[in-house]
């Protein structure tokens, strides 16, 4: 199965690990990524606050790319994700928005391949089955709290999620994979987002607010799928607080039994090598 595919700057940067493990999961699942040529930023934190038509054209010129590829696209970054969604949103429901970017980009749109959540398209497209045969390493010895943050989730008219106040998708892959996924009311609250330089204790507020929730709950970590969220719960957590975070993909890659797996947590700013001794022991 080939699938195109659009990384995003922050898996270019801060969340190296998280490209290297999508990348890695995808070939033990037997899908070609085809990374989109030449592909540009997808305008998130701040285009969509300043210039509304940038803030379409930008994910629009990467809809575009993806119409020329002729393939589905998976997107692992949820920022990413909301604003190539959103831009395809716009083209399929807003003719004169569709319009414009045809005008903008020199395109006719078709709307045949579609953008993708990453997380999405491992449960609905790829499915549980597939992916439970995949598991040589069950991480049974683990309890984590399965955190959506903002992107992936709302508006659900634009991401499609099945619940946007509880959704159950990664919930429902990381019992595939084997943990014990613990319920908890703080699954999509929001972190801080792009807030973490200039409102810096706000962030820690919110962030750590998450962290001390899910320790409460029995979780020994939490698993995301947004870079954003990822490093604001790594640098903006109170004093002491060692919860460890990981992308999806990255526990995927443990419990497929992926060699270079264990390598991912050196990445990490919050150290989860023990726990990860812990649950694949």
């Amino acid at each position: 199965m080939k699938l195109a595919y659009y990384p995003g700057c922050s898996l270019e940067a801060t969340a190296k690990e998280f490209d290297i493990s999508v990348r890695a999961v995808c070939q033990g699942l037997d899908i070609e990524l085809v990374e989109i040529p030449d592909w540009t930023c997808c305008g998130a934190t701040s285009a969509h606050a300043t210039n509304h038509s940038l803030s379409v054209g930008l994910p629009a010129l990467t809809v575009k790319q993806i119409q020329d590829m002729g393939m589905d696209c998976v997107v692992p970054c949820s920022a990413c994700f909301n604003r190539l969604k959103t831009a395809e949103y716009y083209m399929i429901h807003d003719s004169s928005k569709c319009e414009e970017m045809e005008k903008l980009l020199n395109f006719k749109f078709d709307g045949k391949p579609r953008v993708y959540d990453l997380l999405a398209y491992m449960v609905e497209k790829i499915g549980l089955k597939t992916i439970t045969q995949k598991v040589q390493k069950p991480l049974k010895n683990l309890k984590i709290a399965c955190y959506y943050g903002c992107l992936s989730v709302r508006p659900g008219e634009i991401t499609g999620i099945d619940n946007t106040e509880n959704p159950m998708q990664m919930d429902k892959l990381l019992k595939a994979l084997g943990a014990t996924v613990i319920p908890w009311s703080y699954k999509v609250e929001c972190c801080g987002a792009g807030h973490s330089v200039a409102k810096s204790q706000m962030v820690t507020n919110l962030s750590g607010k998450i962290l001390v929730k899910a320790r409460e709950a029995g979780a020994d970590a939490v698993v995301n799928s947004c870079p954003l969220c990822q490093t604001n719960l790594e640098m903006r957590r109170p004093p002491g607080e060692d919860l460890p975070v990981f992308f999806f993909t990255e526990l995927m890659g443990m419990a497929f039994g992926i060699p270079e797996a264990n390598s991912w947590c050196s990445k990490h700013l919050v150290d989860p090598s023990k726990l990860v001794d812990k649950m694949l022991g």
